[in-house]
């Protein structure tokens, strides 16, 4: 009986050691084409828009109602990640509809908001400078998203 149970317990652990990548399935796309020369993983087919807004770029990448990230890149304002960072986390803080951040990283974050007690959404912000350039990625503005949806969109942008 002992065997057992011992056997059963290493299962269990070698079964929950093995994550699973949740951007492993997902391609390289290089956004030079678009102005931007950084690459990211996204889905095999996803759509690329990009918009300019004064001297900020603009550019949505979607694929479906799961994956929406939205990128502006502009000039640096400062070379600081965490100064960036922290600008960002006092935006989505400010929301009235805040609930909590679910993973803090040193550029970037995953939080939830909250409008009542049945409705949650997630999104995400991750912030990079390279060159004279700052980018920050976020979750695109339209549509809502689960928790494992803002972290695989999260994973997606980080530039390893």
């Amino acid at each position: 009986m002992r065997y057992y149970f011992l056997s059963f317990f290493c299962i269990v652990i070698i079964f929950s050691a093995c994550k699973t990548d949740p951007v492993a399935d997902f391609k390289g796309l290089d956004l030079l084409e678009y102005g931007v020369p950084l690459k990211i993983k996204a889905p095999e087919g996803a759509t690329v828009l990009k918009k300019k807004i004064g001297f900020t770029n603009d550019i949505t990448i979607k694929k479906d109602d799961d994956y929406s990230i939205q990128l502006f890149s502009s000039s640096a304002t400062t070379t600081d990640i965490s100064k960036l960072k922290k600008d960002q986390l006092d935006e989505v803080k400010s929301s009235r509809y805040f609930s909590k951040i679910i993973k803090d990283e040193e550029a970037g974050f995953v939080y939830e908001t909250q409008i009542d007690s049945t409705y949650k959404n997630y999104g995400f912000r991750y912030v990079l400078v390279q060159g004279d350039n700052e980018y920050i990625f976020r979750t695109g503005m339209m549509g809502t998203f689960t928790q494992e949806q803002a972290e695989t969109m999260y994973e997606s942008v980080k530039i390893k």
